[in-house]
């Protein structure tokens, strides 16, 4: 019998990697994160499973899908999981805390320069451009996640439901998740085939890099294996980490001021984040803009701009909008000093709630992995998200493409039609221009949304822009 190249020679595991080695492997992950969570668990497949064989194909894809189950972002949740199962809970912090910093900087940065300059002509444009290219991403992430999940009738209608449920008739996000959840469960339970399609961003092509070639092995660390009272004191230490700032806020300053409207809100979002960034932007976007009025929609697509231009997760654009949001309201604050910490805040009770899941449900999840109702809810959850991001694509199309919009209120349903004498022609060439680019010539993001600025700043310079 024939032996493979693998069996007859097989690899040698890496020798053990220190924490301050491994920091700068995080860090350079962290650098190169662009491009959305598909981009970003692509760059770090290829740089822990392929490049340094820290952690093998199947165990890479195990964390993966524990991640796909859990609120907020994925692939910071899965660097903070990897982290964790290589050098434990300190281990987990670094990686986690490396993959934001960044974006968190970069994001931060962009905001004082917005907030400073936003409304000079070349900056302006710039931004114009930016937010003209951003309907062609999240139309994109329409199809990726589309494809991905929507593989039986039932998918396609709970997405359509979703869409018709949170476009026309306005109801929260929150709501369509734990009801697609429950819809998902409950058919799962029953072993309905339809909700066993799974989820995830797919397995890499190419030679498959076995566990028992890695540094992790295909053994359970002893650390990984779950003890109550640790997830008891993991528990503790994190939740007084998230929630004790917001409880200070509530008592300090009441309900009524910005910073405790932050904290509450931001917080909750990190509970219903189930589907990624794009599925919860939508919801965070109605409600800055619609309830709280802490930027306009225009403000809004320029945010997810910079969020797309900057390494980390999407969802740092919450950022952003709690930057603008303490920036407009600052109280007995400079305007600037409010928005630095209204945008710190939105991250901190953002991002701690990730490592609560991780270090809390690592090492009981993996006992779950194989139930059938878990994936049937988590399989409905993500056709739902469709439904919500293509919600979200058509509120950027109105906002980005027409200067004015008026409501339509018709019983249980409302929402703003475009004015079609409004249409702004420019908006509309770039924004076809960036779907050309994008979806017919294969451009990646990164380039098309760079192109889309420079062509605003062409439109400033050649006058059209004021």
């Amino acid at each position: 019998m024939d032996l493979t190249a693998a069996d007859a020679a097989p690899s040698i595991r890496p020798s053990p990697v220190s924490l301050g080695e491994a920091f700068w492997v995080w860090l350079r992950i962290a650098a190169l994160s662009f491009g959305g969570p598909a981009g970003q668990i692509a760059v770090m497949h290829r740089i822990l499973v392929e490049e340094k064989r820290w952690i093998g194909e199947h165990r890479f894809l195990h964390a993966l899908n524990y991640c796909m189950l859990l609120p907020g972002p994925e692939a910071q949740q899965l660097t903070t999981y990897i982290g964790w199962l290589m050098h434990r809970t300190r281990g987990g912090i670094v990686a986690g805390a490396l993959f934001v910093l960044p974006g968190a900087i970069a994001i931060m940065v962009l905001s004082w320069i917005y907030a400073l300059y936003g409304r000079i002509g070349i900056v302006s444009a710039l931004f114009f451009g930016l937010k003209c290219a951003v309907l062609a991403v999240v139309l994109q992430a329409v199809v990726r996640i589309g494809g991905r999940s929507l593989k039986n009738n039932i998918m396609r209608c709970l997405a359509a439901l979703a869409f018709i449920l949170i476009f026309f008739l306005g109801l929260p996000f929150p709501v369509i998740v734990l009801g697609a959840g429950l819809i998902g469960f409950f058919g799962g339970r029953a072993g309905v085939a339809a909700f066993q399609v799974g989820g995830g961003h797919g397995a890499a092509k190419g030679e498959i890099v076995h566990d028992a070639d890695t540094l992790l092995g295909e053994e359970l660390p002893a650390h990984a294996s779950p003890r109550i009272r640790e997830a008891l004191q993991q528990t503790a230490i994190w939740l007084v980490l998230w929630l004790a700032p917001v409880a200070a806020l509530l008592l300090l300053l009441g309900n009524g001021h910005v910073f405790t409207q932050i904290a509450t809100f931001f917080s909750t979002m990190a509970v219903v984040t189930f589907g990624g960034a794009y599925a919860v932007l939508a919801y965070v976007a109605q409600q800055a803009v619609e309830t709280y009025h802490w930027l306009s929609p225009r403000e809004m697509l320029d945010g997810l701009g910079m969020a797309e231009t900057t390494p980390g997760p999407l969802i740092m654009v919450l950022q952003f909008v709690g930057f603008m949001g303490a920036y407009r309201h600052p109280g007995m604050l400079s305007p600037l000093l409010a928005g630095t910490l209204g945008g710190l805040l939105a991250t901190w009770v953002t991002f701690i709630p990730c490592f609560l899941w991780i270090f809390l449900g690592a090492p009981f999840i993996e006992r779950m992995r194989g139930n059938k109702a878990l994936s049937g809810a988590l399989s409905a959850i993500t056709a739902a998200v469709v439904g919500v991001v293509l919600n979200l694509a058509v509120w950027f199309a109105i906002h980005t493409i027409f200067r004015a919009t008026q409501p339509l209120h018709a019983g249980p349903v409302q929402f703003d039609l475009p004015v079609l004498a409004s249409i702004d022609p420019w908006a509309l060439a770039i924004s076809a221009a960036a779907i050309i680019a994008m979806f017919r010539l294969k451009i990646g993001i990164f380039t098309t949304l760079g192109a889309a600025s420079a062509a605003g700043v062409a439109l400033y310079f050649t006058g059209i822009l004021a």
